[in-house]
């Protein structure tokens, strides 16, 4: 007889409400001419952003089968919502960017592979697609401001591409940078920004099993807001780590210094973990506000993936999960 124990962070299935089942409740709801009432009263009224994704090349490839060992513990934040609250600087400092990000361009699109690797390469992004399984999670993300929400991504796990990479012995850590256009990307013209945006995992956390190389979002190809064509997510850690629009990987044996962290080190750290019991200098992380309902809820340790996760930081003290 085969038990299933249930990790830390998952629910039922029958628990987690689908977009299809929460937009088709509210559309009932809208109907009986109450659903506006319950819209206002989250705060989360928000229109429907058409994306220009059906000019996607890859989407054909979506969508693809929902892997179930992955849940998000709440129900799916609404995907109008989720793809009109954005955090992309490349494109201004707003949440609002997500017309401006339209202007990205994600074909052609490659992405280098160098640094401590047995040979480097330069790949078209379809091609890489082309040698993944692709596969659907369904994650918690939790922004360092404190909001979160619930999305299915697609895409395929990082320590694929890193098996791909063939990393020397030497190699320590994974750098990660988006791409550099201050003519498509008008936030990048402003110079007191350390340009391109930069992140870093060490290999460890680069292959955990969580950590999750995004090109799709809610069964269709990831919309250029959101990081087209290929983003990070590595839900136990602040949003601001899982970076967008990536253009390059490097494996080094130094720990490189993040875009965060280089402008303000006391605030953004390297590692980034979430940890309600460590306070942001300027607001509590005890709490975030939940982009579907508009509720401030309790924040979990690493965002609820400790059970994959801690293991990963127990040779190192308690702060290192903001500022260290």
């Amino acid at each position: 007889m085969l038990i299933k124990i249930r990790k830390s962070w998952e629910l039922p299935e029958s628990e987690v409400l689908s977009e299809q089942s929460y937009l088709g409740r509210r559309d009932i709801l809208k109907s009986m001419g109450i659903g506006g009432l319950i819209a206002a009263a989250s705060g989360m009224v928000a229109p429907r952003f058409a994306g220009a994704t059906t000019s996607d090349p890859s989407a054909h490839l979506y969508p693809v089968p929902r892997n179930e060992a992955y849940v998000g513990g709440r129900p799916l934040t609404p995907e109008d919502v989720a793809t009109t609250y954005n955090n992309f600087y490349e494109f201004g400092s707003h949440k609002n960017i997500a017309k401006a990000a339209q202007a990205l361009k994600i074909r052609p699109w490659t992405v280098q592979i160098d640094g401590l690797v047995e040979k480097e390469q330069t790949l078209d992004v379809d091609d890489l697609l082309s040698r993944m399984q692709l596969e659907e999670r369904v994650y918690r993300h939790r922004c360092v401001e404190a909001w979160s929400m619930v999305v299915p991504w697609t895409g395929f796990a990082l320590k694929d591409l890193v098996k791909l990479a063939a990393p020397t012995s030497k190699a320590k850590y994974l750098v990660m940078q988006t791409f550099e256009d201050k003519e498509v990307a008008s936030g990048q013209k402003q110079f007191w920004y350390p340009w391109p945006y930069t992140e870093g995992l060490t290999l460890e956390e680069a292959t955990n099993d969580l950590a999750f190389m995004v090109t799709g979002l809610y069964g269709k190809p990831l919309p250029k807001q959101s990081g087209a064509p290929l983003r990070l997510a590595v839900p136990w850690k602040y949003g601001f780590k899982q970076i967008k629009s990536i253009v390059r990987f490097t494996f080094t044996e130094e720990r490189p210094k993040s875009f965060w962290e280089e402008l303000n080190a006391n605030e953004y750290g390297f590692w980034a973990n979430v940890n309600p019991e460590v306070r942001h200098p300027r607001w509590t992380q005890a709490t975030e506000r939940d982009l579907r309902t508009g509720e401030r809820i309790p924040t979990q340790m690493y965002n609820g993936y400790t059970d994959q996760v801690a293991d990963l930081y127990k040779d190192l003290g308690k702060r290192e999960i903001l500022f260290r």
